[in-house]
C-alpha cells in the first residue's frame, strides 16, 4: 500500500483480520468472496478507511457485512465497495466496472432467490399432492414477474358491438409504464468547500427536479455515512408532481474543532427502500474552521 506509512500497517494488522467469506456456501458466499478479493487486490485497506480516507458512501459496518457473506448487500452498497477499490484505487473504468459488478450482483440476487424458494430434499418423492390455490397464484405470480423482468407489455382490446358481440380484435400497445425518476439541479447554500466556523449551525438546501412520471410522495433522504458534523438520519421530501423542482433542507451543527465534513444521502420511500440506486448520492461537503 503505496500511500500508507509502515506504522499505519502495524497499527492495521494487530486487530483482528476477519475471516475469508466462503465461497461453496451459496451465491451470496460467492459474491462475498468476490468482494474479498477485489478488496484484496486494491491492497487491503481497513473497512474504516474505506468510509473515511477513501469516502465511501457507506458506513464501515455495512462495507465489512459486504464481505462477511451472511446476506446479500444492496446494490448501493455494493457500488460504494466495487467504486473505492476499482475505479478509484485500482484506476479502471467506472462505467465497465459499474456493468461488470451490476450483472455479478443481479445473478447473486436472482440465485439467492431461487434458493430461498426452492423446495428441501426428500429421502422419498411423496405421493402427489393436490396445489392449494395459495401454492398456484404464487407460482402464477413468479412466473408474471419473471416475464414482466423481460419484456414489454402489450395488450388486445376487443371492440364490443352494442349488442355484445365482437366487432373484431383490434390490437393496442399499452401504454409506457410509469417511470421514476429524478435530477439534480444544484446547491442553493452552502456549495462544495464552504468555510464554516467551528460549533454553528446552518442550513444545507439542494434543489431536485422530478423528471418521471410518478408524484414523489411519503419519500425522504436518508443518510448513508457518518461525519463530525451532526444532521438528521432522514430528511422529508416534500410532494412533488412529475416535471416540478423542490428544494430540500437540512439542518447541520458543526463540531467545536476545524476539519471536514461530507455527508451523503439516498432518497428512500416509506418502507425505507432506497430509490434510484444507480444514481450518485446528494451530498454536502463543508470545511469547518476559522475564515
Amino acid at each position: 500500500m503505496a500511500d500508507e506509512t509502515r506504522a499505519e500497517q502495524r497499527v492495521r494488522r494487530r486487530g483482528r483480520r476477519p475471516a475469508r467469506p466462503d465461497p461453496g456456501s451459496g451465491p451470496v458466499g460467492a459474491f462475498a468472496d468476490r468482494l474479498w478479493r477485489l478488496r484484496q487486490e486494491a491492497g487491503d485497506p481497513s473497512y474504516g478507511e474505506m468510509a473515511g480516507r477513501l469516502r465511501a458512501a457507506a458506513s464501515k459496518s455495512s462495507l465489512a457485512a459486504a464481505a462477511q457473506g451472511r446476506t446479500l448487500p444492496s446494490w448501493e452498497t455494493t457500488w460504494e465497495f466495487v467504486r473505492v477499490l476499482a475505479v478509484d484505487r485500482l484506476g479502471r473504468d467506472a462505467a465497465d466496472v459499474e456493468k461488470e459488478w451490476r450483472e455479478h450482483w443481479t445473478r447473486a440476487r436472482a440465485a439467492e432467490a431461487e434458493d430461498a424458494v426452492a423446495p428441501p430434499a426428500e429421502a422419498e418423492t411423496p405421493a402427489p399432492q393436490p396445489r392449494s390455490r395459495r401454492h398456484l397464484g404464487a407460482a402464477t405470480a413468479a412466473a408474471v414477474a419473471a416475464a414482466l423482468a423481460g419484456a414489454a407489455l402489450t395488450v388486445v382490446v376487443l371492440d364490443r358491438k352494442p349488442g355484445g358481440g365482437d366487432a373484431g380484435a383490434t390490437p393496442a400497445v399499452a401504454a409506457l409504464p410509469d417511470r421514476d425518476d429524478s435530477r439534480f439541479e444544484g446547491d442553493i447554500t452552502y456549495p462544495d468547500g464552504t468555510l464554516v466556523p467551528p460549533d454553528s449551525s446552518f442550513t444545507k438546501i439542494w434543489r431536485l427536479r422530478n423528471t418521471g412520471t410518478v408524484a414523489w410522495a411519503n419519500r425522504f433522504l436518508a443518510r448513508v455515512n457518518e461525519t463530525p458534523c451532526q444532521a438528521p438520519q432522514a430528511v422529508p421530501v416534500p410532494q412533488t408532481l412529475p416535471g416540478e423542482t423542490v428544494d430540500i433542507e437540512v439542518p447541520v451543527r458543526t463540531p467545536g474543532g476545524p476539519g471536514r465534513c461530507k455527508i451523503y444521502w439516498k432518497m428512500a420511500d416509506e418502507q425505507g427502500r432506497t430509490l434510484f440506486p444507480m444514481k450518485r448520492p446528494i451530498f454536502l461537503d463543508v470545511r469547518v474552521g476559522k475564515g
